[in-house]
């Protein structure tokens, strides 16, 4: 059982903006209960459709910054730019990890495209994004982290998601390739908290969603990540990991924060959806309805009230 805390949980669905089932999904899960906060593609094919959404039904929304899937919004960058192959297209999310330990990745075009996505979210939404994370974790990527730390303090955005999940190596239900790229995101993370400290950024103190993630979602896997981060939590409550956030030394009224990221909707129906080059594999999976409908799950949302367990969104930090 999860240690005594008032925990606040925000439950963060990805991609909105990637193709209109993908946001009508996560719409869904809004009104439903099961996400309580959005991060948007701006580059998304589906992003006006998202807006109007998120507008009509006051959905909590962040920035889920695109430097790795499909096309740049920044117009100087569109035609020539390190960020882009052969086919004027981002690297992708391994090939962005590659171009960048081959030194051929310019920051100052990094920075660039950064600013241009916070822009073109504000011009969409009429406001700075509440938070801002980082689309297939390039976010944490070496030299990357320094530049997606600085835009946030620029524009004054304070929150982000570190994604470590102390559990992971425990997982063995995760498929080695999965699980290989995991751990390199969560040792990226680890050495990106310094970082995000320094420019005064701040994240939730619990971060869950690595282990959860697509056919490895499950009502019991879901509460068995909770349970034992917190355990894990409060047992290294003054350890670097521990969020920046303020929370009462005494353990048993202890506030709590835990992001729970998802990837819930319906499959992309090709060509319709992506953000530049059609829907990738993942999106047009079963996997993405199996999110949906885990998180709607009554027994889940059940679960959540008798463990004390507030669901929240980043601009209520």
């Amino acid at each position: 059982m999860m240690p005594k805390a008032t925990v606040k949980l925000i439950i963060t669905g990805d991609d909105f903006g990637y193709c209109p089932r993908r946001n009508q999904g996560i719409v869904e899960c809004f009104l439903a209960g099961a996400v309580s906060n959005v991060s948007l593609l701006v580059n998304g094919s589906a992003v006006s459709d998202a807006v109007q959404q998120a507008r009509r039904y006051h959905i909590p929304i962040g920035l889920h910054a695109n430097l790795s899937e499909g096309a740049p919004v920044c117009r100087a960058l569109k035609e020539e730019s390190s960020l882009l192959n052969q086919e004027g297209l981002f690297h992708g999310k391994m090939g962005i990890r590659t171009v960048l330990a081959e030194g051929l990745l310019k920051m100052s075009e990094v920075k660039q495209e950064l600013i241009a996505q916070v822009e073109l979210f504000s011009e969409l939404t009429g406001h700075l994004p509440h938070h801002m994370d980082g689309h297939q974790h390039v976010h944490v990527l070496p030299e990357i982290r320094h530049v997606f730390a600085q835009v946030l303090e620029e524009y004054g955005i304070r929150h982000t998601r570190v994604p470590i999940e102390p559990d992971l190596p425990h997982c063995s239900w995760i498929d080695p390739h999965l699980m290989n790229f995991y751990l390199s995101v969560e040792k990226d993370s680890l050495n990106t908290v310094d970082v995000f400290t320094k420019h005064g950024i701040r994240w939730p103190d619990i971060y869950i969603g690595l282990s959860t993630m697509g056919k490895n979602m499950s009502v019991s896997n879901i509460l068995r990540a909770i349970d034992n981060a917190m355990a894990d939590f409060l047992a290294k409550a003054d350890s670097s990991i521990a969020s920046s956030l303020p929370s009462s030394p005494d353990q048993e009224t202890r506030m709590v924060t835990i992001e729970l990221m998802t990837h819930p909707g319906y499959p992309s129906v090709p060509p319709v959806g992506g953000c530049g080059e059609g829907p990738d594999d993942f999106s047009q999976s079963w996997e993405r309805l199996h999110e949906l409908e885990t998180l709607t799950n009554l027994e889940l949302q059940s679960h959540y009230k008798t463990r004390n367990i507030q669901l929240c969104a980043f601009k209520d930090l």
